[in-house]
């Protein structure tokens, strides 16, 4: 048939290698993703305002968290209070959806330091500054990455809405 030289042996014995070593590659790898997995209870939490496993059911999720991120549904001043039985200004709003947003964060498990980027979105440009002047009080070290935008209209009659990503905090 075909004459084994060394340099035909020596190509037949490494591609054997190559293999070898490639599959043990791949499984280490599906190893260690599995681990992560594991790890991070599948890679992504959907979570509810107390911190706990949201309704599988509802529409969306206030808080869902992956690979070390919080991502955080659009909060409204309404967003806690259905009933809006509170000041229609927009000291009273930010306020309102900050504390929502803050208690959020912590569910997912971060701090208000850790906050990444915001979107503010405003029904009116007019209460720019007294968001802002709020703003400052939750972010006294600096403010995250943000953006603001005015909007027709928002749920519930909110005068503001934001959402946010954050860090998770290593414990």
């Amino acid at each position: 048939m075909y004459p084994t030289t060394r340099r035909s042996f020596a190509s037949r014995v490494a591609c054997l290698f190559t293999g070898l070593g490639s599959a043990s590659f791949f499984t280490g790898s599906a190893q260690a993703r599995s681990k992560d997995k594991d790890r991070d209870q599948g890679g992504v939490r959907k979570l509810n305002y107390e911190g706990k496993p949201a309704d599988p059911t509802a529409l969306y999720s206030p808080v869902i968290v992956h690979h070390g991120l919080i991502y955080i549904s659009g909060q409204g001043a309404h967003s806690r209070d259905p009933e809006g039985k509170f000041p229609m200004d927009a000291d009273t709003h930010t306020k309102k959806v900050l504390d929502n947003v803050k208690t959020l964060v912590e569910a997912g498990g971060g701090t208000m330091d850790s906050v990444l980027q915001l979107t503010v979105f405003l029904a009116k440009i007019e209460d720019y500054a007294d968001m802002n002047k709020v703003f400052k009080t939750y972010f006294p070290q600096g403010g995250p990455a943000r953006t603001t935008v005015a909007v027709a209209a928002l749920p519930g009659q909110s005068l503001v809405e934001i959402n946010c990503i954050a860090a998770v905090v290593p414990k």
